[in-house]
């Protein structure tokens, strides 16, 4: 019997403008090489100024995720040889990193620290080439304890950092852009016994392959260890074609990066009042969200959850259900048809037509009684596909519901005299014959009369 040990240390790139020590931009998919300047492209003599903007996004992730701000902290210079890395050192934090002590699901957050990212390679036939755009972009590094059991926990931990960081406006989350990249540290041991020797999977930037590098490495250390090997430190690549992970290279300590302060910057001091200031800008996030779903909507936790799966989801609903007076049905209205439609038409919230007011009052006619369930899909699909108001189409397509129980009974008689046998095989027991009736009686109404009272008048029509 085995046990994994995993943790997960995350690269969130910072939504700034510019650069987190130059004033170079940030913008994604511009010329090679056209974001540059000394600073970024480390020319002696070039001095850094540190970006506050990246500052206060980073503190906003550190109290979105339950950290303790540090007063003082400090940035080192971390040094090892890549040949995206022109300085041949990264600017990041160490020992005294900006925060720590957070928690998410349930994982420890050891520390988030601040630190630039370096650039990036781009690899041809016969050559390598360097694109130092991305040299110089603020990143926080969210580094977990080892906490995590399984790659579904591991997902699932993932999955609820990406929608902080996106709900705080910190990180847009993108990680086939490389917004947000991820790397596990994977160990296993025997339950309760010590830590055993880890290895680091690199740059995961899809919660599919991290579910699966995971699965490998686990399967993998597993083999090894009953082999009677013994499990190597080490940073590894996974595969996302043959489903595996490969050795890059022996793992360093951090001694081996000879980490020093960074004599070209001044310990960075952050006091209370700051930190106020910057907690006060902080939306709700997915777990109150949650609790107040169950709390005041009487929702369950899966259906809470799909509807804080964005921002702008969790934004539209709680707009809907105010609009339409009717919580729950809102819920349900944006759970299984406002995303089937965004998912069907591959859009997002700010290209769908159909606004909060426009559903609530979709509901509102629901409740209302004006328009039955059949009709008010019929409504909904209409929005969905022209924009329009609820009102126009149900005057438009003559869908408004009949509630006039004169109406409903000539209709039912109709429906009496032309079933005869079926009106007495009800009367003589045959119970499921009544919903054969009632359909009947919605078919002469056009789908339009009240289904509670066209029950009603049937039954005492009918007589029995």
């Amino acid at each position: 019997m085995w046990e994994a040990v995993i943790g997960l240390e995350v690269h969130a790139r910072l939504l700034t403008r510019t650069k987190i020590f130059c004033a170079c931009a940030t913008a994604f998919g511009a010329p090679p090489n056209t974001q540059v300047c000394p600073v970024c492209l480390g020319y002696p003599g070039a001095l850094p100024v540190l970006n506050r903007k990246a500052v206060e996004l980073a503190i906003r992730m550190a109290l979105a995720t339950g950290c303790e701000v540090q007063e003082r902290s400090i940035f080192a210079r971390k040094n090892y040889f890549y040949p995206d890395l022109p300085k041949g050192y990264q600017i990041s934090q160490f020992d005294k990193p900006l925060a720590s002590h957070g928690n998410v699901l349930g994982v420890r957050i050891l520390r988030i620290h601040m630190e630039e990212d370096a650039g990036k390679l781009l690899h041809e036939r016969d050559a390598s080439l360097v694109d130092l755009n991305r040299a110089g972009t603020p990143l926080i590094e969210i580094v977990s304890h080892p906490d995590i059991r399984s790659s579904e926990q591991a997902s699932a931990y993932l999955t609820r950092l990406r929608q902080i960081l996106m709900y705080a406006e910190v990180c847009d989350g993108n990680m086939e852009e490389g917004s947000m990249r991820c790397d596990a540290n994977v160990s296993v041991r025997r339950p309760g016994g010590p830590l055993g020797t880890r290895t680091e999977i690199k740059n995961l930037n899809s919660f599919r392959f991290l579910r699966s590098a995971i699965d490998f490495e686990i399967e993998r250390q597993i083999a090894v260890l009953e082999s009677g090997g013994a499990i190597t430190q080490e940073t590894r690549l996974f595969d996302p074609t043959l489903s595996e992970t490969r050795v890059m290279r022996s793992k360093e300590e951090a001694h081996d990066y000879r980490y020093f302060p960074d004599p070209d910057l001044l310990t960075l001091a952050i006091d209370e009042a700051w930190i106020s200031d910057v907690r006060s800008t902080l939306p709700a996030l997915p777990d109150a969200r949650i609790e107040r779903y169950q709390r005041e909507h009487g929702m369950t936790l899966v259906d809470a959850e799909v509807l804080v799966t964005s921002r702008a989801v969790a934004d539209f609903y709680e707009a809907t259900a105010i609009e339409s007076m009717n919580p729950r049905a809102a819920g349900n209205w944006v759970r299984n048809e406002v995303l089937r439609v965004l998912n069907e038409q591959k859009i997002d919230l700010d290209a769908y037509r159909v606004t909060p007011a426009a559903l609530g009052r979709l509901i509102q006619l629901i409740d209302s009684g004006a328009i039955g369930g059949k009709a008010a899909k019929e409504v909904f699909d209409e929005m969905s596909a022209t924009g329009e108001a609820p009102e126009t189409i149900v005057e438009k397509k003559g869908l408004s519901q009949i509630n006039d129980p004169a109406a409903i009974r000539e209709a039912a008689q109709r429906v009496i005299a032309n079933n005869a046998a079926q009106v007495d095989q009800y009367r003589n027991g045959a119970d499921k014959v009544f919903g054969f009736l009632v359909g009947q009686l919605m078919k002469e109404t056009r789908g339009k009369a009240k289904a509670d009272l066209a029950n009603e008048i049937l039954r005492e029509l009918i007589g029995k």
